[in-house]
């Protein structure tokens, strides 16, 4: 495989975290999604009880948030630089902090712009919405419809940027597992 950067992306509820867990149980190093602590971490220090799909309700700053949450990525992405790994696998990338951006509706400057351009994956894979797994809970705030609207936003960042997500077929873990291993074996 070479050494190697790999993007596991998709909307909410898809499957996405779960396919990371299962390639970390199998050996492989992974970068594990950092929003869900950054959520859950607004929500209790915010002001508001309301609860609502959009986790930049419950922070001061929603730019400081996002550039926080894109800092992050760029951070594990750099420190997949300096691990002696074939290949790292990472829970999100950079450029899902601009899809979620412009779900949301939010302006984002070159700064933005500059730093997806400046941390370029190998590959990168798509696991689409699946209403039959798909779950709500205290951290994944989406609604399904939302999850379909998210995962269109990223499929396009993803294609401005140059790549061409290699979309998951929904199965069960391990062959999703299993078809990730084989296609990058086969690239």
């Amino acid at each position: 495989m070479g050494k190697k950067k790999v993007v596991i992306t998709g909307a909410p509820g898809t499957g996405k975290t779960s396919i990371v867990n299962g390639l970390e149980s199998m050996g492989f190093h992974c970068f594990h999604e950092i929003i869900r602590d950054m959520t859950s971490k607004a929500k209790q220090e915010g002001d508001t009880e309301v609860f609502e799909s959009n986790p930049l309700v419950f922070v001061d700053d929603a730019m400081q948030f996002n550039k926080d949450l894109l800092y992050g990525r760029a951070k594990h992405f750099k420190e997949s630089l300096d691990i002696q790994v074939p290949v790292s696998f990472f829970d999100r990338g950079v450029p899902d902090v601009l899809a979620y951006m412009d779900f949301f509706g939010q302006p984002y400057g070159k700064e933005f712009i500059d730093i997806c351009m400046n941390h370029r994956y190998d590959t990168v894979f798509i696991v689409p919405p699946w209403e039959e797994i798909y779950v709500s809970d205290g951290e994944r705030l989406e609604t399904y419809e939302e999850a379909e609207s998210i995962h269109l936003a990223l499929m396009n960042t993803y294609t401005q940027f140059g790549y061409h997500p290699i979309s998951v077929p929904k199965d069960v873990i391990q062959k999703r597992i299993d078809y990730i291993l084989e296609t990058l074996n086969q690239l």
